[in-house]
């Protein structure tokens, strides 16, 4: 199998759209089929998300967004996460958002448990995957979210395992969620990040495996969620703008220790499908 991936990403590095397009080839997921990586690093088809719950954010007084902007860098971002061999980056996505919210509204930054999510909230399926609004949904009527000391994840073994949350040590609460945008406007997405902070989004990550740098291109990558990130910020100033994402596959992967590029104003990966944000 990593001969046939090998010359995959070959095949796709010769077709390349553009100089600043991203490149591909050996990663740690190059062992892996197709079906293996889908089945341990991604969820199944999500479809649409439901645009009937929540309410969306209004840009109504902003100011124009900033050239560049990196949460990350700025220090409102936790650790890179790894998920290993579990399709709950819908947990991470949510509690990573969570974290940065609570940051940015004046508590410390601390690392929190999206075990909790992945094993306590029954509206989805933990491994199986999920939406990051019914993670918020969850966290909101269990009163909170644990630290990650208290309530470590395990779930890399590929089992969602069984809801051992404590009331008593929960860590930080949230009030509300809301939609970043419903329209896949990534104008708004833009005066957002650049104005409030790092959203969660999902994405299509099918082609990620092999990613090793680069932006990647709208005709680089599929339209179908399947994987849900961090949008810690983007590059407005650079030839081919982007989006700058953080991954939950460990620093071992991606560009920077565990970020991939997508390129900004084609919607790529339909990364602007699923854009929300909790209220802390």
């Amino acid at each position: 199998m990593f001969r046939v991936n090998v010359e995959q990403a070959n095949e796709r590095n010769a077709r390349r759209p553009h100089p600043d397009a991203a490149t591909f080839g050996v990663t740690k997921f190059s062992d892996l089929t197709t079906e293996e990586f889908r089945a341990q690093y991604l969820m199944p088809k999500q479809g649409h998300p439901d645009y009937s719950v929540g309410s969306v954010w209004n840009s109504t007084g902003v100011g124009a967004p900033a050239t560049t902007v990196n949460w990350f860098s700025k220090g409102a971002c936790t650790p890179v996460y790894d998920q290993a061999q579990c399709g709950s980056c819908w947990a991470f996505s949510a509690t990573e958002a969570i974290e940065s919210a609570t940051y940015l509204s004046g508590q410390a930054l601390v690392s929190l448990s999206m075990q909790q999510i992945v094993s306590c909230d029954t509206s989805d399926d933990g491994c199986g995957g999920g939406w990051t609004y019914d993670a918020y949904q969850y966290v909101m009527s269990a009163g909170g979210l644990e630290g990650y000391s208290s309530y470590p994840y395990t779930s890399g073994n590929g089992y969602s395992g069984y809801c051992n949350f404590n009331s008593n040590d929960v860590l930080r609460k949230i009030s509300n969620w809301q939609w970043v945008t419903q329209s896949n406007s990534e104008t708004a997405i833009k005066s957002f990040v650049s104005s409030t902070g790092p959203p969660s989004i999902c994405a299509d990550a099918s082609t990620w495996s092999s990613y090793t740098g680069g932006v990647v291109m709208g005709s680089q990558c599929g339209d179908q969620v399947d994987h849900c990130i961090q949008l810690v910020g983007y590059n407005d100033a650079a030839s081919t703008p982007y989006w700058i994402v953080r991954n939950s596959w460990g620093t071992d992967w991606g560009v920077q220790g565990g970020f991939i590029y997508l390129q900004y104003g084609q919607n790529t990966c339909d990364m602007a499908s699923t854009v929300t944000w909790p209220t802390a």
